[in-house]
C-alpha cells in the first residue's frame, strides 16, 4: 500500500509540475519556441580560437562555410571584455565578464559585431549570445559602485563559488540585481539585435527572474532561450526553450563508449526523462562543447571508434536538439586551451569526410519532420532485437515522415533479428544512399559501433 501511495503521489507531483507549464498569467510565463527553431541545429562558436586572428572580422570569412553546413543557430561564447583582477592565465576566462554592454577589444568593436549579426541574419541564420547572470569579473564596476550587488565573505572579501576565484558572486536576494542583469540582457537584444541567449549556470538563478526575463524579451522579438542546466528542467521550461541533456551527453554517451553503461541503461534514463520533461522542451545533446573539449578531452579521446554512432544519436534521439562545437565538422582532434590563445586547424587530412558526415546529419534533421525539435518532432518507438544490451534500434514517424535508426553501441560484431513490424517498408540509408527493403523478422549484421539511418521512401 505504501508503494502504491508513493507512486500515486509522485505521479501527481509530476502532473502538477507539468500543468504549471500551461500557465499564462501576469505572475508566470510559458515560453513559446520561435517557429524558426523547430528543425534547427545549434553551432557553438569559440571566437578566440576560431581563427589565427581570433577576431570578428576573421570569423566572418567562415560564414559561407557555416551556411553551407546548414546550421541554423550560431551560439557565441562570451564576447565581452574580461576582468584583469585575479585573471586566469594570460587571456582570462570568457566567463569573467567586465561589462555586458561592450565587446572584448581583442575580438573587435561593437559596430563590427552588429554588422556580423546583420550578415548572419541576411544568410538566414540566427545568433544567440552566452550570458553570465550568476557572477561578474572581480573588477566589474558594480563591485565599487554597487557593493550590495554581491555576496561578501566574513573577512569582507568578495565571495565566489567552486574554484572560480577570478569572479565575484552576485547576490540574487537583492532585487536590484534582478533589474540590472535584466537591463543588460534586454540591451543586447535591442541594440545588437541578437535572437536570444545561452544562459550560463541557469539553475543558480531564481525562477521568478527567468519568468520575468522571458516576458520582457518576448515583448521585443521572438527569442530562443537555452539554459545550461538539467536539474531544474521541469521548472526552467516555463521560461526557456531548451536545456542541456547533461547526463545523456557526457554521462551515457561517454559511458557506453567506455564500456561503463549499455543500451538498456540509456533507455531507462530516457523513460524517466520523458516523464518529467515537458513535451515542448528541447534537450540539447552533444558529443563535445567548450567544457568537454578543454577539460574532459576531445570526442575522439573520450569515445574512440564509438564517436560517429554517438554523434548520430544526438541528431536522431527523441527531443534531441543537436549541437556541433567549433571544429567538429572537420574532425579537429585537440583539446583547446581555455585561458590562452589556441587555434583550430580547418584543413586536416579527414576534414572533408567529417564535413560530409555532419552535412548529412544536419540536412536529414532539417528535412525530416519526424526528427524535429521538441513537440515539433515525433516520439521514439524502440524496435526490440535479440541483442538488447548492445543494439539500439528505433522508429520515429510523423505525418508520413519515418526514420529507422539502427546502432550497434558495443565493441562487438552482432547478428541481430528485429522484432515486430513497425519498421517494415522501403528505405534509403542516408550515408550510403543504398536502398533497403525491410520485412518482418528482418536480420542484419552490424560491425562494432556501426551506425545506420534509414529514411522511408
Amino acid at each position: 500500500m505504501k508503494k502504491i501511495l508513493s507512486t500515486f503521489i509522485s505521479a501527481l507531483f509530476i502532473a502538477l509540475l507539468l500543468a504549471g507549464c500551461t500557465c499564462n498569467t501576469s505572475n508566470s510565463h510559458c515560453s513559446t519556441s520561435p517557429e524558426w527553431s523547430k528543425n534547427s541545429t545549434i553551432y557553438e562558436v569559440n571566437l578566440r580560437q576560431f581563427t589565427p586572428e581570433g577576431t570578428i572580422a576573421a570569423f566572418r570569412e567562415h560564414l559561407p562555410r557555416l551556411k553551407e553546413l546548414d546550421v541554423d543557430i550560431l551560439w557565441f561564447m562570451p564576447i565581452y571584455p574580461i576582468g584583469e583582477l585575479d585573471r586566469k592565465g594570460t587571456l582570462g576566462s570568457y566567463y569573467s565578464v567586465l561589462c555586458f554592454r561592450k565587446i572584448n577589444p581583442e575580438f573587435g568593436t561593437e559596430e563590427e559585431f552588429k554588422d556580423l549579426v546583420r550578415e548572419i541574419h541576411r544568410l538566414g541564420m540566427k545568433v544567440i549570445l552566452d550570458f553570465v547572470p550568476n557572477h561578474t569579473a572581480r573588477d566589474h564596476h558594480w563591485t565599487t559602485e554597487n557593493p550590495d550587488f554581491y555576496v561578501w565573505n566574513e573577512d569582507k572579501t568578495l565571495a565566489w563559488p567552486h574554484d572560480w576565484n577570478d569572479i565575484a558572486q552576485l547576490n540574487w536576494k537583492n532585487p536590484d540585481v534582478h533589474d540590472a542583469i535584466l537591463a543588460d540582457m534586454l540591451y543586447q537584444i535591442r541594440e545588437w539585435n541578437i535572437d536570444g541567449h545561452r544562459q550560463d549556470v541557469a539553475g543558480y538563478i531564481p525562477l521568478e527572474f527567468w519568468e520575468r526575463a522571458r516576458r520582457e524579451m518576448d515583448k521585443i522579438k521572438p527569442v530562443f532561450h537555452l539554459a545550461e542546466d538539467e536539474s531544474w528542467r521541469v521548472f526552467l521550461h516555463r521560461a526557456f526553450d531548451g536545456n542541456y541533456a547533461w547526463h545523456f551527453s557526457n554521462g551515457l554517451l561517454n559511458g557506453i563508449a567506455q564500456g561503463r553503461y549499455n543500451v538498456n541503461d540509456m533507455m531507462r534514463w530516457h523513460e524517466e526523462d520523458i516523464k518529467i520533461t515537458p513535451r515542448k522542451a528541447y534537450r540539447m545533446m552533444f558529443t563535445s562543447n567548450h567544457d568537454e573539449n578543454s577539460w574532459a578531452g576531445t570526442e575522439f579521446q573520450r569515445m574512440g571508434d564509438a564517436y560517429p554512432a554517438m554523434a548520430v544519436l544526438t541528431f536522431t534521439f527523441e527531443n534531441s536538439f543537436p549541437l556541433i562545437y567549433s571544429g567538429q565538422e572537420v574532425g579537429f582532434d585537440k583539446m583547446l586551451e581555455f585561458f590562452e590563445k589556441d587555434e583550430i586547424i580547418w584543413d586536416g587530412a579527414d576534414a572533408q569526410k567529417w564535413t560530409d558526415f555532419y552535412k548529412t546529419l544536419v540536412s536529414m534533421k532539417k528535412d525530416n519532420e519526424a526528427l524535429w525539435n521538441g513537440e515539433f518532432g515525433a516520439r521514439m518507438v524502440r524496435v526490440n532485437t535479440n541483442e538488447p544490451n548492445k543494439v539500439l534500434a528505433f522508429v520515429r514517424e510523423k505525418n508520413g515522415n519515418q526514420v529507422f535508426t539502427v546502432l550497434n553501441l558495443s565493441k562487438d560484431p552482432v547478428n541481430i533479428m528485429f522484432e515486430g513490424d513497425i519498421y517494415v517498408g522501403e528505405y534509403t540509408e542516408v550515408f550510403s544512399k543504398d536502398r533497403q527493403t525491410f520485412t518482418a523478422n528482418q536480420q542484419m549484421v552490424l560491425t562494432p559501433w556501426e551506425h545506420r539511418v534509414f529514411v522511408k521512401n
